[in-house]
């Protein structure tokens, strides 16, 4: 992957713009941020961040294109990704497609998700309307 190409990360939690993380983690490298959904399920964490899974359904977040893949080194960290050894990893980060509001297929981009047993583990509350911001925990 070359470090000056264009890559797309849809956010679902923290690193949305307006979150606590978007401006340190995302925003110096953001060149655009569009509302966007993809298949999976979202769910609300004991430790007061959410984590999305695999499973049917769909999480709404935003996708954000950054002009260059540096900002991935950062955001891994902070994820707790490791792409090294990924089963010591909190999150595992993939390529999945990428809808608008209307179901269009938009991108593939970088996700980040949790297994549905780490999710349990960290007691994961399902969100069923697929949305989460910390406002709404506050």
């Amino acid at each position: 992957m070359s470090s000056d190409a264009l890559c797309y990360l849809f956010v679902y939690g923290t690193l949305k713009p307006g979150e606590r993380a978007f401006a340190s983690l995302c925003e110096p490298f953001a060149i655009a941020a569009q509302p966007a959904q993809t298949i999976g399920r979202l769910y609300h964490l004991s430790l007061g961040y959410p984590a999305m899974t695999t499973e049917p359904g769909w999480v709404q977040g935003v996708l954000l294109t950054l002009g260059n893949t540096d900002a991935l080194v950062a955001i891994d960290a902070f994820e707790e990704y490791y792409s090294d050894r990924p089963q010591s990893s909190e999150y595992q980060r993939s390529l999945q497609t990428i809808y608008d509001l209307n179901q269009c297929r938009l991108e593939r981009a970088w996700v980040y998700t949790m297994s549905l047993e780490q999710v349990n583990s960290s007691g994961g509350l399902w969100l069923p309307q697929g949305y989460w911001t910390e406002a709404l925990i506050l």
